[in-house]
C-alpha cells in the first residue's frame, strides 16, 4: 500500500499543463506498453464518451470521458508496482518520472485501468481505480481469464469543470497529433498504429495518416539546410535538432516553438513572442506565384536535446531551468527558442522580409502624416521587436522610447568625451557629437511645431457653429490659450498656449487666468500678466509691463448695451486702477511695485459685430487698425494701450506668424 496525499499532489500541479496533458501521458505509457511486448502490429485505440445533454449553441455534444485501449504487456506486476510507487523511477531510462498519472485526476474525476496480463499462472485480468485519499491504488481486483491477448484499457471519466472546450473529433486528433509528432515523424522509429473514433465507432482517424497517407496535406515538414545547433552554457556545449512543419487550416492557432523530451511536446512558445511578423498565418502559392488562400498554414517548430531530455519537470508542464537569464544551469527556455526563431524565420524568407517592409512604411506613414518630428530618429531606430500591426500609441511610444535612448546615449558620450578624452579625441569626436545633439533638437523642435498647427485647428473649431448651431462659449476658447482658474504656479510652460495671442506672453514671469485680484470675491480678469525683463530690470521692478486680457463669446455683442454691467474696456480700466492701487499681490504675498511710468497692455477679444464696432467708435472713442479686425486706443491718465481684437485676427495673425514653420515643415 502506499501513502501519499494525492489531494496534496494534484493541488500543486503547475499551471503550465492542460487537459490534453494526461491523455498524452495515458497514450505514451500505451507506447511505452507495446514497446516492452516488441509487437510490430502495436495498436492504440482512443473512444470518446460524450454528454448525454445537447449542445444548442454549436450542435454537438462535449466530450465527457476517454477511453485508451492499447495491446501491450499490460498491467504485469512491476508495472503495477511501479503506478503505486510516487516518483517510481522504473522508466526512468524511458524518461518517466513517475508522477505523470497525477495530471489525470487533475483534470478528470476519476481513473480506471482494466488490463489483461501474462504471468506465471497465465492470463490474469486485473482492475483497479486510482485513489484520491492517501492510496494510488485502490478497488484492485485480480482473477483468472480466458482473454489469450494482453491489452489494457484506461478509462479518463468525467472531465473536470467543463475543461475540455474541443469538441470535433478532427479537432482533438490534430492536437493530439501536434503533442505526439515526434513519435510520427522518427524515421529510426516504428510509431504503433493509433487511431480515435466515436464510442460508436463512427469518424474514425488515424493519428498516422496526418503523416504517412491521405492526411499528409495537413502536415508537411520543411526540409533544413542544418538541423542542428549549438549552445554554450556555464563552459559546455549543448546540442539540439530542429525540425520545422507546416500545419495546414490552423483556424485561430499561432506559430509556435514546442520544446521536447523524450518524444513528448513539453512547452510550446509563440514564435511572434520573438519575431512578430509571425502571428499571422502564411499562404502558400499556386502555380502561378500567387497566394492560394485555401493553402494557409502556421508553422511549428520542435526541438529535441539531451539537454531538455535531463531537464524536464515532473509533470512535463516545463523545465527545471529557467524562462530567462538560467544562471544555474546556463541556458534558459528563451536562449533555446530565440535560435529556433531565427532558424524559422530563415526557412520563410522572404515572406517575413515582405511583412518587415510593410510594418517599417505603416510607421513611415505614421511619422510623415502625423509625427514628422521622428523623422530622425526613424532613420537608425530597430522596428524587429515591435508588433507586426501596431497601433498609432505603440508606434510613438516606441519612438518615443527610441529618443529617450539616443539621448541618453549622447549624454553618456558628452560626459565621457570631457571627462576622459584627450584633445585629440576632441577634434576627432565634437563634430559627430554636435550633429546627434542637433538632430534631437531639431526633432523636439518639429514636434512643438506640429504642435501649434494642432492647437489653432482647435481653436479655429472652437469658433464656428457647434452642431446646434451655437457658438462655443468664452471657455472653450479660454481654456485653449490658457486654462481657467489657474496661474503659471501650477500650469508647466508646455501646458498653455499664450502664444496664440503674443509670442512675447511665453516668457511672461507670471500669468493669473480667470482668478480674483486678491483674496476673497474681487474682480477676476480673465488672463493678467506681469513680464520679467531679465536683462535690463529686476524681477519685480515698477518698469515692468502689465498685460489684461478679457474674453466674450464668439458673436456675443450684448455687453455694449447701456445696462451691461460687463463692458470689457471699463473692466479692463478697473483692474489695471486696481493693480496701480495696490489690491493684487504676486504669488509670494508681496504688493506688485507699481510706478507712475509702469506701461498697462489691455485686449479685449470678441467678436466685432457692426454693434460693437459703433460703440467703440462713437462710445468709447477707438480707433480702427488698417485691416478692421481691431480697435485701439491709448488711455494716457493711467499709461494704458488697449486694443479690441476679433477672434478672426487672433486667429489670423497665430496663423501668419506660423504659416513659414508649417510650410517647411509639410503641415501647411
Amino acid at each position: 500500500m502506499s501513502n501519499v496525499n494525492i489531494k496534496r499532489a494534484v493541488e500543486n500541479i503547475r499551471s503550465v499543463t492542460t487537459v490534453y496533458t494526461p491523455i498524452v501521458e495515458v497514450i505514451v505509457n500505451a507506447i511505452q506498453a507495446i514497446e516492452a511486448k516488441a509487437l510490430d502490429n502495436g495498436s492504440i485505440e482512443i473512444i470518446i464518451e460524450r454528454s448525454a445533454q445537447d449542445d444548442i449553441e454549436r450542435g454537438i455534444r462535449s466530450v465527457e470521458s476517454f477511453l485508451i485501449k492499447d495491446n501491450g504487456v499490460g498491467f504485469t506486476q512491476e508495472n503495477r508496482d511501479s503506478f503505486d510507487t510516487l516518483y517510481s523511477d522504473y522508466k526512468l531510462s524511458q524518461g518517466g518520472k513517475g508522477f505523470g498519472r497525477f495530471t489525470c485526476l487533475k483534470y478528470f474525476e476519476n481513473l480506471k485501468v482494466k488490463s489483461v496480463f501474462e504471468c506465471e499462472e497465465g492470463f490474469k485480468q486485473r482492475t483497479f481505480k486510482m485513489g484520491k485519499g492517501n492510496d494510488i491504488i485502490v478497488d484492485e481486483q485480480i482473477a483468472p481469464t480466458k482473454e489469450l491477448v494482453t491489452f489494457t484499457t484506461i478509462k479518463l471519466e468525467n472531465v473536470k469543470d467543463g475543461k475540455f472546450l474541443d469538441k470535433k473529433l478532427t479537432t482533438i486528433a490534430k492536437s493530439l497529433v501536434e503533442r505526439l509528432l515526434p513519435y510520427f515523424i522518427d524515421d529510426s522509429y516504428h510509431c504503433p498504429k493509433i487511431s480515435i473514433a466515436e464510442k460508436d465507432g463512427t469518424g474514425l482517424i488515424v493519428l498516422n495518416d496526418f503523416i504517412n497517407n491521405q492526411l499528409s496535406a495537413s502536415i508537411k515538414e520543411i526540409p533544413l539546410k542544418n538541423t542542428n545547433f549549438v549552445i554554450n552554457g556555464l563552459g559546455k556545449d549543448h546540442t539540439f535538432l530542429i525540425r520545422l512543419f507546416k500545419f495546414y487550416s490552423p483556424k485561430n492557432q499561432r506559430s509556435k516553438i514546442s520544446l521536447v523530451a523524450h518524444r513528448r511536446e513539453v512547452t510550446d512558445t509563440a514564435i511572434h513572442t520573438y519575431i512578430p511578423e509571425f502571428i499571422e498565418e502564411f499562404l502558400d502559392k499556386d502555380l502561378n506565384g500567387e497566394d492560394d488562400k485555401d493553402r494557409n498554414y502556421v508553422l511549428k517548430a520542435y526541438v529535441y536535446g539531451d539537454y531538455l531530455d535531463d531537464n524536464v519537470s515532473l509533470e512535463r508542464g516545463g523545465f527545471e531551468f529557467h524562462k530567462d537569464n538560467d544562471l544555474m544551469h546556463g541556458v534558459s527556455q528563451s536562449d533555446i527558442e530565440k535560435v529556433a526563431a531565427e532558424i524559422s524565420r530563415e526557412a520563410i524568407g522572404d515572406e517575413i522580409d515582405t511583412r518587415q517592409v510593410r510594418k517599417r512604411e505603416r510607421v513611415q506613414e505614421y511619422v510623415d502624416n502625423e509625427a514628422p518630428w521622428h523623422r530622425q530618429v526613424l532613420k537608425n531606430i530597430d522596428l524587429s521587436s515591435m508588433s507586426y500591426n501596431p497601433s498609432k500609441e505603440e508606434i510613438e511610444l516606441k519612438l518615443q522610447e527610441e529618443k529617450h535612448r539616443v539621448e541618453i546615449e549622447i549624454n553618456r558620450k558628452v560626459k565621457h568625451l570631457l571627462a576622459e578624452g584627450t584633445i585629440e579625441d576632441l577634434k576627432l569626436n565634437v563634430n559627430q557629437l554636435v550633429s546627434e545633439i542637433s538632430d534631437t533638437s531639431k526633432n523636439d523642435l518639429i514636434h512643438y511645431i506640429a504642435l501649434r498647427r494642432k492647437v489653432l485647428d482647435l481653436f479655429g473649431k472652437n469658433l464656428e457653429l457647434d452642431p446646434e448651431g451655437k457658438y462655443f462659449s468664452e471657455g472653450a476658447v479660454h481654456d485653449i490659450i490658457f486654462p481657467r482658474r489657474k496661474d503659471t504656479d501650477n500650469i508647466a510652460f508646455n501646458e498653455h498656449n499664450l502664444w496664440i495671442i503674443d509670442e512675447r506672453l511665453n516668457f511672461t514671469n507670471y500669468v493669473s487666468s480667470d482668478r480674483p485680484l486678491n483674496e476673497g470675491n474681487t474682480d477676476r480678469p480673465d488672463l493678467l500678466a506681469y513680464d520679467r525683463r531679465i536683462l535690463f530690470r529686476g524681477d519685480n521692478e515698477a518698469s515692468n509691463p502689465v498685460t489684461i486680457f478679457e474674453f466674450k463669446k464668439p458673436q456675443r455683442d450684448d455687453f455694449v448695451n447701456p445696462s451691461s454691467t460687463e463692458d470689457p474696456v471699463q473692466q479692463i480700466v478697473r483692474y489695471v486702477n486696481q493693480v496701480r492701487e495696490g489690491k493684487f499681490k504676486t504669488p509670494e504675498g508681496r504688493k506688485i511695485h507699481i510706478a507712475q511710468n509702469t506701461p498697462f497692455y489691455g485686449y479685449v477679444v470678441c467678436d466685432l459685430t457692426q454693434k460693437v464696432e459703433n460703440w467703440l467708435e462713437f462710445e468709447k472713442d477707438y480707433k480702427p487698425m488698417p485691416d478692421r479686425l481691431g480697435w485701439f486706443r491709448w488711455h494716457d491718465n493711467i499709461n494704458l494701450y488697449m486694443e479690441v481684437i476679433s477672434w478672426d485676427k487672433v486667429l489670423r495673425d497665430a496663423e501668419m506668424r506660423n504659416r513659414i514653420f508649417f510650410h517647411h515643415l509639410g503641415i501647411s
